[in-house]
């Protein structure tokens, strides 16, 4: 690599003021240790207490929806919100290939099938117009449920993933769903503090799924959240993720296959203090993207990428795009070798064994970006 690449490495260790900085590491301070020592002392440190029911309340009241229902981890929100949905065994669910395994995984556990359609380059999320003109092909209405011609079976679902916190262009992709009955996910895993023509994330879809793990913008150490505005749907999840217990003073009783998903008291205790801050953690990263903009236009052949119009990310994690001179692995290790945690973009699910014989759409734009998008260092940092 080059002296701009070497410049670029050293600057980066300069801002943090580290030899090695990683992509990105929670931000803690006296407040997590105020919240959990309450917790601790109180005794109530599992899946019922205090920090839960507030910590809900808090992320409802601050992501604009009705109700949240706190998980262990994003990818069992997922799995719950993709049931409650109304997703059964053999439907079909829309999802882009280029997305975090949970958003396949969790499809697969209900025994649906992932079908893997291709994403903009735009929002590095699912493309609405090259999916309305895919459904056109192998799609058909029948008896009011979009039908895969070439498997006969029912498509169900779409789940727009909102890739580094980037809001997927909605508004067309909703009008899509209304068209074709087909059911809104959002996979807002990433996407904590992002809004879309000014609302937040996560509320468009019937239903919607946030990840809170040890490297996102705001973390309970591990846990999640099913974000609604359906009553009825947030009880229902209340319900599957604490082992479909009918409540009773004493007895036992469950009426239906449960799921022990609950996020334990000290984490959510964890997550009430770092909502606290989440403001703050947003505008360090929007602040940080302008000091990489004005560092990346010194390296020849690589864009920042940058939110859509109509968007304000969160920028959970910064990307660099490569032009096709670049060998991304060449870069990936470079910076690694140097004290600058990068990474590539996940491989794309249809690529894996696991997926590889699941149904599929042009993939064009998911294949350059594999090849081409890397994240480098992205945690909150005051800029001076």
């Amino acid at each position: 690599m080059n002296q701009q690449w070497i410049t670029f490495a050293n600057t980066i260790k300069e801002l943090y003021k580290k030899e090695y900085v990683p992509l990105h590491e929670p931000t803690f301070d006296e407040k997590e240790i105020e919240y959990v020592t309450d917790c601790v002392k109180s005794g109530w440190v599992s899946s019922v207490g205090k920090y839960v029911d507030r910590f809900e309340n808090e992320l409802a009241e601050y992501t604009g929806v009705k109700r949240a229902v706190a998980v262990v981890n994003g990818t069992a929100a997922l799995h719950i919100a993709l049931k409650v949905a109304g997703v059964k065994p053999n439907d079909e669910v829309f999802m882009p290939s280029l997305t975090f395994v949970a958003t396949a995984n969790a499809t697969s556990y209900l025994q649906a099938i992932p079908h893997f359609v291709d994403v903009s380059i735009e929002t590095l999320g699912l493309d609405p117009e090259k999916l309305e003109e895919y459904i056109k092909v192998i799609g058909k209405m029948k008896n009011g449920q979009l039908v895969n011609k070439q498997t006969g079976r029912i498509i169900r679902a779409v789940v727009p993933m909102h890739t580094f916190g980037h809001p997927v262009d909605l508004d067309p992709l909703i009008e899509l769903c209304e068209r074709y009955n087909l059911v809104l996910v959002e996979d807002a895993a990433e996407s904590l503090g992002s809004y879309y023509k000014g609302k937040h994330t996560g509320g468009f879809g019937s239903v919607s799924a946030i990840s809170f793990n040890g490297n996102k913008i705001l973390t309970t150490g591990g846990g999640g959240a099913i974000l609604t505005n359906n009553d009825q749907i947030a009880d229902y999840a209340k319900h599957l993720t604490t082992t479909a217990k009918v409540p009773h003073r004493w007895a036992y009783e469950h009426d239906e296959i449960g799921y022990n998903y609950r996020m334990p008291n000290i984490n959510a205790a964890i997550g009430c203090a770092q909502l606290q801050k989440l403001p703050k953690f947003i505008e360090q990263k929007r602040q940080l993207t302008l000091v990489y903009g004005d560092l990346i236009k010194r390296l020849d052949g690589v864009t920042l990428f940058n939110e859509a119009i109509h968007t304000k990310g969160n920028y959970w994690l910064q990307s660099l795009i490569l032009e096709e001179t670049f060998s991304r692995d060449a870069v990936l290790e470079f910076l690694n070798e140097n004290g600058v945690m990068s990474r590539p973009i996940w491989t794309p699910m249809d690529e894996l064994g696991q997926f590889q014989q699941m149904p599929k759409a042009d993939l064009t734009v998911t294949k350059r970006l594999k090849n081409s998008l890397i994240n480098i260092p992205s945690t909150p940092l005051e800029v001076k």
